[in-house]
């Protein structure tokens, strides 16, 4: 038997699922269509209306969002996709699930995030390869300088596709235009994720948007085996002009997604106001403990709460630091590890000098952060992390 006493954990991140939510979920259940019927057309025509792109495509997670989008693209072996080092395998992957290959770029070590400056780096690697797509990665929530990093890909013939998973609901200002992650405004495509620990949740799920209806379109196809159905052609005829996917979200998922869509501005608020009182709560712990920059231009609705340790100067290794503050409850993870350095692109592409990947990997630790968390469990967390910088364990009071 666990010590009394012991906390209860805070886990880094949590769905928020609430009895509308299985309602929804529960008259999917009893409706005529579990799959492929009227609610998925209408999470998608909710969701590009919330985003403010022309077009929101349904897929059955965040990994096939990516893949799909290099589908629509038709990216070819031998082609190159450029992304951040910092982000998740799937941003890497889905340029290989093509055959296309992956230069990877170096990041702010402050912020996470592809600059102009490390992407125009990344393109001196071309070797005259043909360049397909750059990849910003909207990392924690904060956005990316879109404008610029367009630029940069137009100028090298490719386009950019948005890894948006952390950014539903962030919002940025470029020029004083006010813009929203997803709108697609300087990109092909804005790809999303509604794994369980994002801002909405569908258990597992994902999303396309883009303005081009003939992106849409192939999207469309290629999610579902790339099956067609020629105009006038009988009913139950279908052709298969190419392999497709079975990449399709049921409507059981999408009545979950279209009733925590509704919550978004909920969430976003709370997650806003989760994230100003770890600035406040964190700041005695300056200057070993400091908060990943925030770009100007970027509103975020932060997915991560994402700290930089300097863990030299507190004499802690970060094994250390997670093994402590789970002694206190508290839940912690690491994003990322720089995907550059994962066996298979080692031996792929050899070792690389990333060195702002490798600062930010050096430093990160991503805090308890979601909408269920109370007030009181920002100061729970901050007290936790001071201590064991402070090098105190937790010692649990026993049962007299």
């Amino acid at each position: 038997m666990a010590p009394s006493g012991t906390p209860a954990v805070l886990p880094y991140g949590r769905q928020t699922i609430e009895d509308d939510d299985i309602a929804a979920v529960v008259e999917a259940l009893r409706a005529d269509f579990l799959t492929t019927g009227p609610t998925v057309e209408a999470f998608e025509g909710a969701f590009a209306e919330t985003v403010g792109a022309r077009h929101a495509v349904a897929c059955s997670n965040g990994t096939a969002a990516l893949h799909l989008a290099m589908l629509a693209l038709d990216v070819q072996p031998g082609e190159v996709v450029i992304v951040p080092s910092i982000t998740f395998l799937a941003t890497a992957n889905c340029a290989r699930y093509v055959g296309a290959e992956v230069v990877f770029a170096d990041v702010d070590p402050a912020s996470g995030l592809m600059t102009p400056d490390t992407l125009a780096e990344a393109l001196t690697r071309l070797e005259g390869r043909r360049l397909r797509a750059v990849l910003p990665v909207h990392l924690r929530g904060d956005v990316a300088h879109l404008p610029s990093l367009a630029t940069l890909a137009q100028e090298a013939g490719a386009v950019l596709v948005e890894d948006a998973p952390h950014a539903l609901g962030s919002t940025m200002t470029f020029g004083n235009v006010a813009e929203r992650v997803g709108d697609a405004r300087h990109s092909a495509m804005a790809t999303f994720s509604f794994h369980p620990v994002k801002t909405i949740a569908t258990g597992e799920g994902g999303m396309v948007t883009t303005n081009d209806p003939a992106l849409a379109e192939r999207l469309r196809t290629m999610r579902s085996h790339g099956m067609v159905r020629p105009e006038g052609a009988d009913p139950w005829w279908y052709e298969m002009p190419e392999p497709g996917f079975n990449y399709r979200l049921p409507d059981i998922l999408c009545a979950l997604g279209l009733s925590q869509l509704a919550k978004l501005p909920r969430f976003a608020a709370r997650r806003r106001a989760l994230a100003k009182a770890y600035e406040t709560a964190l700041a005695p712990l300056a200057p070993v403990v400091r908060i990943a920059v925030q770009p100007q231009w970027s509103d975020p609705v932060l997915h991560l709460m994402c700290v930089l340790i300097d863990f030299e100067a507190a004499g802690l290794t970060r094994r250390q630091v997670v093994d402590g503050l789970r002694e206190y409850g508290i839940g912690t993870q690491v994003h990322y590890i720089p995907v550059h350095r994962q066996p298979y692109y080692l031996e792929r592409y050899g070792a690389l000098h990333l060195p702002g990947a490798e600062s930010w990997y050096a430093h990160c630790l991503s805090l308890p952060l979601y909408p269920g968390m109370a007030d009181e469990d920002v100061g729970r967390v901050v007290a936790a992390l001071g201590a064991v910088l402070a090098g105190k364990r937790f010692k649990p009071q026993t049962a007299g």
